[in-house]
């Protein structure tokens, strides 16, 4: 792409083109000069007579929130940081006459101005979430004799502003937080001294800070019950529930689960967000899972067979039901009726059939699954089989001309075969059914804004080859500041063939199970994630971290 250097013909002809397009000025002129964030950022500080900083600077330094809070930081675009003893107001739109003015009436003492991408200051405020939530300001305002509301409506900062229940503002900045941050799950842990939040990231679990105060935590927790329709009276049985809000525009489902503890009570709460998952079931396929190219060789072979079954198993959070849709978008050209039967549907698939689990009206894995035999299927997804009535029904329905996609919780492809065995599964039934097991997981993979040569490459176990190029994330905006952005998958496959399902059939050693399937190419899930830290695309902490060698 064509640079420009940033004059006044430039930033006239972004804010002009901005105006047209309703677009921001700062994002249009980014894209008009053609360079990157950092080149772009100091070409913009120099045409404006700024000092710039970069994210490693502002790391370095605390932020001073009490003089501008992390609500208008968030709305402004901008931070106070503290240096020693003199604050710095960083800020990144310059088309925004106002701000400078607007911080003046703001900060109390001298500050001096610097200029920062805009990405730089969201990942600034990303690596201080355990200070720079609008949970915190909700928490320092909380008044514990508040009565709980019982609907929610919006998740925006106008929204949380304007509560005026303490605890209703609590709750609803808790989940606004989780959703800016893309977390997968909120975890509220109740504690001697209170309550701790964490949200879980990437699949890795991260505390964002405590409550401490006991009462607090147990109005916190019976909102939620009271918004999931929950029994708050009943503390000392497991609960589960689901509630919705609304989050730029767009309904958000949130599932619930309730479990005592013996300090009250905790809340694990599952984000669903529809739209974002219909727009990443848009074009899903295994290739923008990041599978390598044996892997997705091997299984859209299968995919392509007129029965049988494809079993993908693994831990929770290791992307099973995404690789399941990914192979039913793959497979769904029109000309097969595809039914899946799911706990709960998260992605929306053209047609296909898709059914939900309701266990309260009866609608169980097993019965749904009973029914969806007699509705003329090619093709079935189970989402997962949690008994052995499931699993024998999902293996008969694999020998009688179905191609049946399913799950099982399970650490690798060769534990399978246990778990289907101690259901009570016919063995000879089950190997004859089963086409392909696929144990896997995902791996975060290093920023690519920020990657740059592993500096740590000391691990006495592996035997690292000449030709690796290890990498490192240093963080970045991109990334929030994390080294990391985005995960990939990778793969243990074990494919049946006569002899394998003979060894299984007559029930043999695990050792001699493994040796067969070595001989025709399983790769363990060590090694290939290993193949994929070689390539520069995650880090050996990584692989030890979510595929260990065992």
């Amino acid at each position: 792409m064509t640079t420009h250097l940033i004059n006044s013909e430039l930033i006239q002809k972004a804010a002009q083109q901005a105006s047209q397009e309703g677009r921001r000025a700062i994002e249009l002129l980014e894209e008009l000069s053609g360079m990157d964030a950092l080149t772009f950022t100091e070409q913009l500080a120099h045409s404006h007579h700024y000092a710039l900083i970069q994210l490693n600077e502002m790391m370095q330094l605390a932020p001073a929130f009490e003089h501008i809070s992390f609500s208008e930081s968030l709305q402004r675009e901008c931070v106070l940081l503290r240096d020693e003893q003199q604050l710095v107001f960083v800020f990144a739109d310059t088309f925004n006459q106002s701000i400078t003015s607007w911080a003046t009436e703001r900060i109390p003492a001298s500050y001096t101005i610097r200029l920062a991408h805009h990405d730089d200051i969201s990942a600034y405020l990303a690596q201080h979430e355990d200070a720079t939530r609008t949970v915190d300001a909700a928490i320092s305002n909380v008044d514990t004799s508040a009565e709980l509301e019982v609907s929610i409506e919006e998740l925006s900062l106008n929204m949380i502003e304007g509560d005026v229940s303490p605890v209703i503002k609590l709750v609803r900045s808790t989940l606004f937080d989780a959703l800016k941050a893309d977390a997968s799950d909120i975890h509220l842990e109740t504690q001697p001294q209170g309550l701790a939040i964490k949200y879980r990231l990437d699949g890795v679990l991260t505390q964002m800070g405590t409550v401490g105060e006991v009462s607090l935590a147990e109005q916190v927790i019976s909102r939620i019950k009271v918004m999931s329709e929950l029994d708050i009276t009943e503390q000392r049985v497991p609960q589960d529930g689901r509630f919705r809000a609304v989050y730029r525009g767009r309904d958000v489902d949130f599932r619930v689960s309730v479990m005592p503890s013996i300090h009250g009570e905790d809340v694990v709460i599952r984000v669903l967000d529809k739209q974002t998952l219909a727009e990443q079931a848009d074009g899903l396929s295994l290739d923008v899972l990041g599978f390598d190219e044996q892997a997705k060789k091997q299984m859209r072979g299968q995919f392509a067979m007129p029965y049988g079954m494809i079993l993908v198993t693994g831990p929770t959070g290791s992307g099973k039901t995404t690789s399941l849709y990914a192979a039913i978008s793959e497979i769904n050209h029109g000309n097969d009726k595809i039914i899946t039967i799911e706990d709960p549907v998260e992605y929306q698939l053209p047609s296909v059939l898709q059914i939900p689990v309701n266990e309260k009206k009866g609608l169980t894995f097993a019965r749904g699954l009973r029914s969806i035999l007699r509705h003329d299927p090619d093709k079935i997804m189970v989402g997962e089989i949690r008994d052995a009535e499931t699993a024998q029904i999902a293996v008969q329905s694999a020998l009688t001309g179905h191609l049946v996609f399913t799950s099982v919780h399970a650490n690798n492809a060769f534990d399978v075969i246990g778990r289907f065995l101690n259901m009570g599964v016919d063995p000879y039934s089950f190997v004859s059914a089963l086409n392909i097991v696929v144990a896997q997981r995902l791996l975060r993979v290093v920023c690519s804004q920020c990657a740059e040569p592993a500096q740590n490459t000391d691990f006495p176990n592996i035997k690292i080859p000449a030709s690796a190029t290890l990498k490192q994330g240093k963080g970045c905006g991109a990334c929030r500041g994390t080294g990391f952005k985005g995960r990939h998958a990778v793969a243990e496959i074990l494919h049946f063939d006569d002899i394998l399902r003979e060894l299984i059939a007559n029930r043999a050693s695990i050792r001699e199970i493994k040796a067969h399937a070595v001989s025709k190419g399983t790769k363990f899930l060590h090694d290939a994630a290993l193949e994929m830290a070689f390539a520069g695309k995650t880090t050996l902490e990584e692989v030890h971290r979510v595929a260990p060698k065992v």
